[in-house]
């Protein structure tokens, strides 16, 4: 059986170096055995790779690998905060927000770029209750943000 990182190495992907807060926050806070991140945008290697409204400037399909960034943005943060992500009993939540037009209503699919991610790292370990919620704006007009809430071993 692999572990979480063998797979990420398996899908050609590696995880970042945490994306450092861009605000006064922290990138995760954990309670128990429970792990909050903090939202994640699509940042790689430092920098930002889209801006813009979805169902206007951005289309629904690269918002969705969008989300795909931000959720490994989010794993990147969880596997500082616990070591090692075999140490992840299950990902027990997602909420997604993406800035859309105001007449796009495909949330859930955008997001689906995440949830699929973190169904391809963890396994049956990765299915999550989740919200895909439609908002005016995002910090730095990304398209999208996801922040996760996990279950980790003590």
């Amino acid at each position: 059986m692999s572990t979480p990182e063998e797979r990420i190495a398996a899908l050609g992907l590696e995880l970042p170096e945490v994306v450092p807060p861009l605000a006064s926050y922290v990138p995760t806070a954990r309670t128990g055995s429970l792990v909050y991140t903090s939202g994640q945008v699509p940042i790689v290697k430092g920098e930002i790779v889209a801006t813009g409204k979805v169902g206007a400037e951005v289309t629904a399909e690269d918002a969705a690998g969008y989300a795909r960034i931000c959720a490994l943005n989010a794993v990147a943060a969880l596997k500082a905060e616990v070591g090692e992500l075999s140490r992840v009993v299950r990902i027990v939540k997602v909420l997604g927000f993406v800035a859309t037009a105001p007449d796009f209503y495909g949330h859930p699919q955008v997001i689906n770029g995440a949830s699929d991610l973190l169904g391809e790292i963890f396994g049956d370990a990765g299915k999550h209750a989740r919200s895909a919620v439609g908002v005016a704006a995002l910090p730095s007009n990304v398209p999208v943000e996801v922040e996760l809430i996990a279950e980790v071993l003590d």
